[in-house]
């Protein structure tokens, strides 16, 4: 019988329950490696190595980083780390796992000597991206959710080659496969107003369980899923009201996104024998911080960070941006994404 643990207030709870479901050896991370797929909110850099010529999606510019160690732009639409790097130290990780484009040599090929590399996880996530191919292509070029399924069967292929079949599929059966994707399907929705929401819902969560049968069937088993926050209270939409409240019907799409998601993954898990699974509410999880910010350490929770104009969400976070004194009680660190802080409030 399939394993599943249907709903979560945090995400630290997800790696905590995937994270004991396997046996590991004292100080050593929990579970083998981390596959992570999805968005900007766990980009680590991926966009980064795509050509600016062609990805205008891209934060490997300052004020992005300015947290980071020795203040660097890594490619995070952050100010530090997101969630991800702080779920693999969660895990038992030094640090979070690499992006793919970053592994590739000049002839856009694994090399042969990342046995190690590889088999202890991979970053797939593409900022701008989403579950649909056409979601993003107002940015140029990123890596759609159904392509980054794609690179992870070459990596399963070179772990295979590398460590042997069997060897392959038992560590590839006791990884965590961490997405978060479904926001910007969400944004470009609304931009574009081609189909009924609820009609819409359906179309990705079809293409979602798709692309799930395919990282199962090349043995993903365990799925630890962050489903969409409320979209419409970001800087960007709170600019575009003029009012300073959220935008409501996009907050409407992620309910309904997250309940047809909890659907979808609880039938899923039915027909496949073995997969297990923690969906993470994160619309649940970020309402109340909306509602009382002091409770939870913060002061300001309608303004970006970074940013110029209403609500310092005019314009986006650039060189010239202005950036906020005290990036520890923001929410929000530009237009769209959360704040250092709140990344790891999130575990």
């Amino acid at each position: 019988m399939a394993k599943g643990l249907r709903s979560v207030f945090s995400v630290g709870l997800i790696v905590l329950y995937l994270g004991m479901l396997g046996l590991h050896e004292c100080n050593q991370p929990s579970v083998p490696g981390v596959y992570i797929f999805g968005d900007s909110t766990v980009d680590v850099g991926t966009n980064h190595y795509l050509p600016a010529s062609e990805c205008r999606s891209r934060a490997d510019f300052r004020y992005n980083g300015i947290d980071f160690p020795h203040s660097i732009p890594t490619g995070r639409f952050s100010n530090g780390f997101n969630i991800v790097d702080f779920i693999a130290i969660f895990l038992g990780f030094k640090m979070s796992p690499p992006p793919f484009l970053s592994l590739l040599d000049k002839n856009k090929q694994l090399p042969k000597t990342m046995t190690r590399l590889l088999s202890t996880g991979v970053n797939f996530a593409s900022g701008g991206s989403g579950l649909l191919d056409e979601t993003g292509r107002q940015w140029g070029k990123v890596i759609p959710f159904g392509e980054q399924v794609e690179q992870f069967a070459t990596v399963r292929n070179k772990i295979s080659e590398l460590l042997g079949e069997e060897a392959a599929a038992a560590n590839i059966s006791k990884s965590l496969f961490l997405i978060s994707v479904g926001s910007n399907d969400i944004l470009e929705h609304f931009a574009n107003n081609s189909q009924s929401g609820q009609a819409y819902i359906t179309t990705l969560m079809s293409t979602y369980e798709s692309r799930l049968r395919n990282l199962f069937d090349i043995g993903a088993k365990k799925f630890g899923i962050i489903s969409v926050a409320p979209i419409g209270c970001i800087p960007l939409m709170r600019n575009f009201t003029q009012t300073g409240v959220g935008f409501e019907p996009m907050n409407e799409h992620a309910q309904l996104f997250y309940k047809a998601l909890h659907d979808m993954l609880l039938k899923l898990s039915s027909d496949c024998k073995g997969m297990m699974y923690a969906l993470a509410n994160a619309y649940n999880m970020t309402e109340p911080i909306l509602k009382t910010p002091r409770k939870y350490g913060f002061n300001e929770v309608r303004k970006a960070c970074c940013g110029k104009g209403n609500f310092n969400a005019e314009k986006p976070c650039t060189p010239m941006a202005h950036v906020c004194k005290n990036r520890t009680d923001h929410l929000f660190w530009d237009q769209y994404h959360p704040t250092q802080a709140a990344s790891y409030l999130a575990l």
